[in-house]
């Protein structure tokens, strides 16, 4: 993909909401992310245990060192053709490595997920909140809480 183009296949809005993640993500602020910023960034939503092979495969993804652009190119080229209910399931498995389907309910880190993946804004997001609540042990269900914000109701109430 080219970078010349990689704005033009998003809203202005959405770009604005990338950078806010890339912003996030670029810890020491140099402008790129790298190891360690992917490493900080991880520990900032609970997951302590990431292993430099898995750390490495992530930056393998990028054709070289990840900027905005290219930070913005590759979103595009995940989200292209992709089925968004999967993508979504997708971005929260990452944190969830126990597969249980559930996260503690750490409203950021959600926040920032749904917020990124699915290019919704942080208001949208935090009003899904208030009409998804987390269950009596402090966990949000995100398998429901995905198909409910790609087919609009709740699974067990079909």
């Amino acid at each position: 993909m080219s970078s010349s183009n990689v704005f033009t296949m998003f809203e202005q809005s959405q770009i604005q909401e990338f950078k806010e993640a890339f912003t996030i993500m670029d810890q020491n602020r140099d402008g790129f992310i790298d190891k360690n910023d992917l490493r900080d960034t991880f520990a900032a939503v609970g997951r302590l245990n990431v292993g430099n092979d898995e750390l490495d495969d992530m930056l393998k993804e990028a054709p070289g060192a990840i900027n905005f652009t290219v930070f913005l190119s590759m979103f595009g080229e995940k989200l292209k053709g992709t089925d968004p209910e999967e993508t979504i399931l997708n971005a929260f498995k990452m944190f969830d490595p126990e597969g249980t389907g559930f996260l503690k309910g750490d409203d950021k880190k959600t926040t920032v997920i749904l917020s990124q993946v699915k290019l919704y804004s942080i208001a949208f997001v935090n009003q899904m909140f208030t009409n998804f609540p987390l269950d009596v042990s402090g966990n949000l269900d995100y398998k429901n809480l995905c198909y409910v914000i790609t087919h609009g109701e709740d699974k067990e109430q079909e």
